[in-house]
């Protein structure tokens, strides 16, 4: 009777992962059953999909709309660990939602494997205690992860970043630099949620408005997501002549920021994506000033927050407004002396090919699979 596995991914992102990692899984072991709560991608992967959580994916306050459907979903998943009895619980990411699911698991007996470390070490460190009680194996993504879980008690390893095995293998890295013998073109990344599209793009817009005032031949790049395209859209409809200089593309991040000379991107993942192709960035993060000063500030404990600043040290590798509100001029006026300035382009693009060369190890799904079939090898035996 072929294995079970039941995988939970809450947002866009964790799903790609998850169906990398399903696609690895079915090339250690074919007849391997997979389902869980994913979306698309998991889908095509060979995932079936029980319930799409990816389409409605919130952050910070946004998530507490959520409460009531990860409840619902809460549920399901127990009668299928009691009933179906899978042979593993993988969660990918979003430890907001996955550590209920682990804990449901293992009250059913079910072994948890947790792919893509969730990041306590910036903040929400009080969740070790449920990652070592829930958690037989971490499967980290950043280097410095695996000691820090370690630490704290919990088996964790470090398998590498997915992003290596999603990327093309054979790209070319600054393929966008041609600025200034060309019109710069700007990559513009406000987020793959419909939440955080809504919260960062209108500024981001306000800072393409401001740029093409100074660099009125200027082109920008705008991959989207199927949550985030519909406000992108909404938005550009009422800048008739910016939206003429500006591609919208959705699922098109590869192809899109490849060309860019620069990108004004949120924080997260999406940095290390843009530094793979070795392409400059500002990084941008709006948040409601109120709820920052009640809560952001004491929750952070790091003293930068773009990704790609925590991995160089204490090196401030690319500029960063995080938390960001009020105006937008800061972030315009840094864009525009970047490109007033292509010799500050070319030193930060050496920096990130210097950075992407300490991260580039690609197997990470293929490693977090020998995991999950370990832990399976295991949990049979007893």
């Amino acid at each position: 009777m072929p294995r079970r596995i039941f995988i939970t991914v809450a947002e866009v992102s964790g799903d790609q992962h998850a169906a990398e990692l399903i696609t690895a899984l079915k090339q250690l072991d074919p007849e391997i059953m997979v389902e869980g709560f994913g979306g698309p991608e998991m889908a095509r992967a060979g995932g079936n999909i029980l319930y799409e959580t990816t389409s409605k994916a919130a952050m910070t306050f946004h998530a507490v709309k959520r409460v009531f459907e990860v409840s619902r979903l809460l549920k399901q998943a127990r009668r299928y660990y009691l009933e179906q009895k899978p042979a593993l619980q993988i969660c990918v990411d979003s430890s907001g939602m996955n550590l209920h699911f682990a804990r449901a698991a293992k009250e059913c007996g079910v072994p948890v494997l947790y792919y893509i470390a969730p990041q306590l070490w910036a903040s929400r460190e009080g969740r070790m205690k449920k990652v070592r009680e829930f958690v037989d194996h971490v499967a980290c993504i950043l280097p410095f992860e695996e000691n820090y879980y370690r630490s704290h008690g919990v088996t964790a390893t470090f398998v590498g970043h997915p992003l290596f095995d999603e990327l093309p293998a054979d790209r070319g890295r600054g393929a966008g630099a041609r600025f200034p013998e060309t019109p710069a073109v700007i990559g513009i990344i406000p987020g793959s949620r419909k939440s955080e599209v809504a919260a960062n793009f209108p500024h981001l817009l306000d800072v393409m408005k401001r740029v093409l005032v100074k660099f009125p031949e200027a082109r920008f790049n705008i991959p989207t997501t199927a949550a985030g395209e519909p406000v992108v859209a909404k938005f550009l409809e009422q800048e008739k002549e910016l939206s003429l200089r500006t591609t919208v593309k959705r699922d098109a991040f590869d192809e899109l920021i490849s060309q860019c000379d620069l990108c004004i991107t949120k924080s997260g993942t999406s940095t290390l994506h843009v530094a793979a192709w070795n392409v400059p960035m500002i990084v941008v993060y709006r948040v409601n000033p109120l709820l920052w000063h009640l809560a952001g500030r004491w929750l952070v404990k790091t003293k930068r927050i773009a990704l790609v600043n925590i991995l160089a040290g204490q090196i401030d590798l690319v500029p960063e407004f995080i938390p960001w509100y009020g105006p937008s001029d800061e972030v315009a006026e840094c864009a525009i002396d970047l490109l007033e300035h292509p010799e500050k382009l070319v030193a930060q693009r050496e920096k990130l090919a210097e950075l992407v060369k300490t991260l580039e190890k690609p197997g990470a799904s293929m490693n977090a699979a020998r995991i999950a079939m370990e832990l399976m090898g295991r949990a049979g035996q007893r």
